[in-house]
């Protein structure tokens, strides 16, 4: 196998955001970088770490990584979550092929080689797939309320989108605008974004088999996220679609009421200076032009420059092992670990 690393140029980055809750890292590396190298990939794991993960550190620094798959360690400097997790790896990637993974084995790493040959063969992005699920009941439920609304609002097929497994061009990478909760649908806004995106099924492996309960707030901010990236998918490019028919049925209908209270007051003398209705039909105009405008015209806003804003920074970058050799890892705009105190430190 023939390395690369003089020019820092591996075959795969392969990206995993430690965010929320982790398991068995060091296994997850071993059995994934030995599928790699059976395949007769060079690698490079990038492992970014939220600050109150910070206790995965010292187990992912003990790996004696193989040779050909290095790892670098990303902690960041608070709980930014997944988004900013993904796009600190996005940026560091330097292979030109790009895998996620969840921070704990959902599916098996035999999965690697078919979702590469997919990749091969003509597919920006490819979505791993849960089939067939293994787990409890009641997460299956879950799956298929998520994916059902999902479905409705966006008119698209996946069955999946909470699988962490995915495959893409370093080119998709670096088109996506992730902030927030839009981590769970890199596939839509691929898809919205012109790529092309395929969906494979891998098995479900049993570490992932755990009932999960989440509470109320959770539930209402992923459906928060679903309306966002309704509104993002659909109406980002032709926003006036949506303000539009939003106020013109708000304008429409406080000017029937108002109409009704003028018609009243001509033919049947009702005084207009003691009624309420009347206030409410001025008040239904005006919320036609200016209701959820401000908020709706920020999301444009954030979608449209979030690649250019950071609102997290990196405390340290650990190599393991040292490469002295490798050219500066590339940046976002605007990103400098000097500035943020960003650290390269051997193991």
């Amino acid at each position: 196998m023939k390395t690369r690393w003089s020019r820092g140029e591996p075959d795969v980055s392969v990206v995993v955001p430690v965010v929320e809750r982790h398991g068995d890292l060091a296994q997850l590396y071993k059995e994934f970088a030995a599928e790699l190298a059976r395949l007769g990939h060079t690698a490079e794991f990038i492992f970014v770490v939220d600050e109150h993960l910070r206790d995965a550190v010292p187990a992912l620094r003990a790996i004696q990584p193989f040779p050909d798959q290095p790892i670098d360690i990303v902690l960041l400097g608070g709980p930014f979550g997944e988004s900013a997790a993904l796009t600190t790896g996005f940026h560091r990637a330097r292979a030109e092929r790009i895998v996620t993974l969840a921070s704990y084995f959902q599916v098996e790493p035999a999965g690697l080689g078919p979702a590469l040959l997919a990749l091969d063969e003509g597919a920006d992005l490819v979505v791993g797939r849960r089939h067939p699920r293994i787990d409890s009941p009641f997460n299956r439920l879950q799956t298929r309320l998520f994916h059902g609304i999902v479905r409705q609002l966006t008119r698209t097929g996946f069955h999946d989108l909470s699988c962490g497994f995915k495959v893409m061009k370093k080119r998709v990478a670096r088109e996506l605008s992730l902030y927030g909760g839009l981590h769970r649908f890199i596939p839509l806004l691929a898809l919205h974004r012109g790529f092309a995106v395929r969906e494979i099924p891998l098995p479900q492996r049993r570490e992932d088999c755990a009932t999960r309960y989440h509470g109320t707030p959770t539930y209402v901010g992923r459906l928060l996220d679903i309306l966002n990236v309704f509104f993002l998918t659909k109406f980002t490019r032709t926003p006036l679609r949506f303000f539009g028919l939003l106020g013109a049925g708000l304008f429409s209908l406080g000017f029937v009421i108002d109409l009704v209270a003028v018609l009243e007051k001509v033919f049947f003398a009702t005084g207009l200076s003691d009624r309420a209705v009347l206030l409410l039909g001025v008040l239904l105009m005006v919320l036609g032009v200016q209701t959820l405008s401000l908020g709706l015209v920020g999301e444009i806003i954030i979608f449209t420059h979030a690649r250019n804003v950071r609102d997290y920074r990196i405390a340290e970058v650990i190599r393991n092992p040292s490469r002295p050799d490798l050219a500066p890892v590339p940046q976002a705009p605007g990103l400098d670990d000097s500035s943020v105190g960003g650290a390269l430190q051997a193991s």
